[in-house]
């Protein structure tokens, strides 16, 4: 339809109507290497949990106007969602300077990084500057005030999120590390407001063409994720902690962090490997937590989902974790209960993602050793 034409939101509605259809042409195509009508079913549900946060986050997305938006809960997962750990998102201007006010809210880590070549719905490419609570100052009720934008403030550095010329968004990340995951407390919520130094005045109502715009920025994101995701395979090594061979983590040596990957965390260190087990077989995992920050393992699905957590252990912090006596800790990933501690529930799914994450390790990552068994062998 003609720019112009007086119509465009409804064009643009008929353009999401196209993608979803193409979503489900896409379950598919040979390059998910799905084996099973399992695998099929799992995109389409994460294509209608990036559908919502799609809406959700990027309908009436406006840099001049930010809000704070909660990425995940117990039934909105994406990206590499993690039950320990409360995220937020918000647009922003690069061209733009803001006061961001918050409180940790007692987190065990807190910290706010710049998303690059998010504007309009893209998938962030990589990481922009980044702050986490050691570089700005804390009151001793937990409160703080950032400075964001592009130019430094006169107060100087320390408390100025920077903004690159290619930042499009921001995203937070708020680590708790409880015995009961924070993902599952409804009434957790971290205070966080984001307000322009330059007030714009209230925001324009929604005509024609401001709808097919926010429609389409909807469509951006779910089409990036999806039908647009992965036609071009990454080459084995291409990240050394990603390990190639099932059931077996690389344990590489410390590389230069994480900032040629969109969403992640600069701070962290990760792990990834996946898991393939029969029915009958049980994967060991053996190790010790680094002294750092924070530590867990998460189990993800094809597309880094974590199962139901509300009825299921699929993530062990060291909290939640049974150590032995000398430090050390011996986990088992099974699709039934084994009857020993530390199970991680597959549940029942024959192959997905072990990911960990080592926040501001203070010493080398020790390394995971693992062993696959017969589940009848553990006493289960």
């Amino acid at each position: 339809m003609a720019e112009g034409s007086g119509d465009e939101s409804s064009a643009a509605m008929g353009e999401l109507a196209e993608l979803i259809a193409a979503i489900e042409v896409d379950s598919h195509h040979e390059r998910w290497n799905f084996v099973d009508q399992q695998d099929r079913a799992s995109y389409r549900e994460f294509a209608m949990h990036s559908l919502h946060h799609a809406l959700q986050f990027w309908l009436e997305a406006d840099p001049a106007r930010p809000w704070f938006h909660r990425w995940f809960s117990p039934t909105l997962k994406l990206l590499g969602d993690n039950p320990d750990t409360v995220y937020y998102g918000t647009v922003i201007d690069p061209t733009r300077t803001y006061r961001l006010r918050g409180n940790t809210a007692n987190a065990c880590y807190t910290s706010f990084t710049v998303e690059l070549g998010t504007a309009g719905g893209a998938m962030s490419r990589a990481l922009g500057h980044t702050l986490n609570d050691t570089e700005f100052d804390i009151d001793a009720a937990g409160n703080f005030e950032l400075i964001v934008g592009p130019d430094e403030p006169a107060s100087g550095p320390r408390n100025w999120l920077r903004l690159d010329p290619e930042a499009g968004s921001i995203t937070t990340r708020h680590y708790f590390e409880w015995e009961r995951c924070v993902a599952l407390d409804p009434g957790m919520d971290v205070p966080l407001s984001i307000v322009p130094l330059d007030d714009p005045g209230p925001p324009p109502v929604p005509d024609d063409a401001l709808t097919a715009a926010n429609i389409r920025r909807a469509i951006t994101f779910l089409r990036s994720v999806t039908v647009d995701w992965g036609h071009t395979p990454m080459p084995p090594g291409a990240i050394p902690w990603v390990s190639a061979e099932p059931n077996a983590f690389t344990n590489p040596p410390p590389d230069d962090g994480n900032l040629a990957i969109g969403y992640a965390a600069a701070d962290n260190v990760y792990r990834s490997a996946r898991w393939a087990l029969d029915p009958d077989e049980a994967l060991v995992i053996t190790g010790r937590f680094p002294r750092c920050r924070f530590a867990n393992i998460v189990l993800f699905n094809n597309h880094m989902q974590t199962p139901n957590y509300d009825r299921r252990l699929v993530s062990l912090n060291r909290v939640q974790t049974v150590h032995e006596d000398d430090g050390t800790f011996r986990m088992v990933l099974a699709h039934r209960d084994p009857g020993v501690p530390n199970w991680l529930d597959t549940r029942g799914l024959h192959h997905g993602t072990m990911f960990w994450r080592f926040l501001l390790p203070e010493e080398p990552l020790h390394d995971l050793h693992t062993e696959v068994v017969q589940l009848s062998s553990l006493g289960g």
